[in-house]
This record gives structure tokens, C-alpha cells and sequence, in this order.
């Protein structure tokens, strides 16, 4: 293997990306989680932490000197103008964690990298094929409302401001429908494992 293969696994909200990700895993696949490195790039003492509570001039936004993930979504939801500066500070430290992490020796026979927003972000330009997470609206709101405890309509808030579901399925490589049962997903990412060591090898 002359590089490291790199598969991006993506997913909206409750899609079961997670529980994807858990199954290869256990198949002894690394994965990098993105979700880990937005938590990482705005760690207490960090310097993208204190550029976002300078920015919202909100102290309400950390709780225990920890940023307080949930009440800064919320802001931004209702901003757009906040959203994209939040973004252009927070992806580029997000990329380069991420790089680093790629770049560590690793003895599996291909890498995940797991992220929401693969496609919304340069992310995709890391990964060598895409598997998206798919699940139809109905049952993203379902899970979530059931999983997070709000209503209905504040998922499909969540889900509005997201990359539409036919063009992630335009963009993905493999999809995966997570709307079968979960005794499923063992067996079909034992599949596609097979499929992904066969691509990094002959890489």
C-alpha cells in the first residue's frame, strides 16, 4: 500500500452513522471521528475558544470554562452571518487536526473518517471513496425527537439548514440504508469492509 486509503463516512442527524461507524470498528478499522476534533479545536485555554466568546460577547456560552456546544448552535441556527464566521474559524483547525490524525502510524487496513459534514466541508477532498449513512426524513425526525427528547420541528430546523439528502446521494460512493433492522448492519459493513480492503490494496 503505497498511501493511506482513506473511506469518509457521512450522515445527517440520527441517521445511525455512529452505529455504522461502531460495526467497522469492531472490525478493527481505525476511525476518526471529526465530531472529536471540533471538541478538540475548542478546548478551555484554546485560542479558537477564546475568538468565539470575544466574538458572541456571551459568557452564557461556557459552562465549567468548557464551550457550551448546545446554546452556540442555537445562536448561530437563528444567524447566518455568525454561522459562517464560526465556520470559517473553525474549519481549518478542524482539516488540520484531522490531518494529523490521518498521519499517525496505524495498522489498519484502511482509515474512516466519520463526519457530518464531509461534503459541506474540504473533508472530501481527504477521502479516496464516500459511504453516506442514508435514511429518509421521516425517521431521521423519529429518532431524533425520540433520542434528543425536542419536537419534530426542531429537527426538521436542524435538517433545513443541512446539505439536501438527494445530493449526499448523488455525491456518495456506497450508500448505506440504515432504515432496515439493526441485526443488519453488522453483515452489510462486514460487506462493504471486504470491498474497502480490496480498494486500499490495490491503492
Amino acid at each position: 500500500m503505497n498511501k493511506k486509503y482513506i473511506v469518509g463516512l457521512t450522515g445527517g442527524i440520527a441517521s445511525g452513522k455512529s452505529s455504522v461507524a461502531e460495526a467497522f470498528k469492531r472490525l478493527g478499522v481505525r476511525v476518526i471521528d471529526a465530531d472529536q476534533a471540533s471538541r478538540a479545536v475548542v478546548e478551555p485555554g484554546s485560542k479558537a475558544l477564546s475568538a468565539i466568546v470575544n466574538y458572541f460577547d456571551d459568557q452564557q456560552l461556557l459552562v465549567n470554562g468548557q464551550l457550551n456546544r448546545v446554546a452556540l448552535r442555537e445562536i448561530i441556527f437563528k444567524n447566518p452571518e455568525q454561522k459562517v464566521w464560526l465556520e470559517e474559524l473553525l474549519h481549518p483547525l478542524i482539516g488540520e487536526w484531522i490531518t494529523m490524525q490521518i498521519q499517525q502510524p496505524s495498522s489498519s487496513p484502511y482509515i474512516i473518517l466519520e463526519s457530518p459534514l464531509l461534503f459541506e466541508t474540504d473533508q472530501y477532498k481527504s477521502v479516496n471513496t464516500s459511504l453516506l449513512v442514508d435514511l429518509s426524513p421521516d425517521l431521521q425526525k423519529y429518532r431524533a425527537s425520540k433520542r434528543d427528547g425536542v419536537s419534530t420541528e426542531q429537527i426538521q430546523a436542524i435538517i433545513d439548514t443541512q446539505m439536501s439528502r438527494e445530493r449526499k446521494i448523488s455525491l456518495a460512493d456506497y450508500v448505506f440504508d440504515n432504515s432496515l433492522a439493526i441485526e443488519t448492519i453488522d453483515k452489510r459493513v462486514l460487506d462493504l469492509h471486504c470491498q474497502f480492503e480490496n480498494l486500499a490494496q490495490s491503492n
